[in-house]
């Protein structure tokens, strides 16, 4: 192990590498979250949101993990956002 992968457990790492991949669609990355770690999508977003959140996985791909708290942040401001509209509907 390495100073960069210090305190990052292989499950970390795979799903950092998984996240890596580009997917032509949600359909086929659920198909391979099924495949490569058997979880349902809902359980893999629980544990990439959890490793994202750790100082170890930002320091192993900080350019990645970066992209993927700014979309996380993007999509989270957008509920705010429809929430808000739909709070002040009439």
């Amino acid at each position: 192990m390495d100073a960069r992968t210090d305190g990052l457990d292989e499950r970390a790492q795979r799903v950092l590498e998984f996240e890596r991949a580009w997917w032509g669609h949600s359909g086929a990355k659920e198909l391979r979250i099924r495949s490569e770690f058997g979880w349902t999508a809902a359980r893999y977003y629980q544990v990439l949101n959890a490793v994202i959140d750790t100082d170890v996985a930002v320091r192993y791909d900080p350019v990645l993990v970066g992209r993927l708290l700014e979309v996380r942040d993007d999509r989270a401001q957008r509920r705010r956002t429809r929430r808000a509209g739909a709070d002040g509907a009439v």
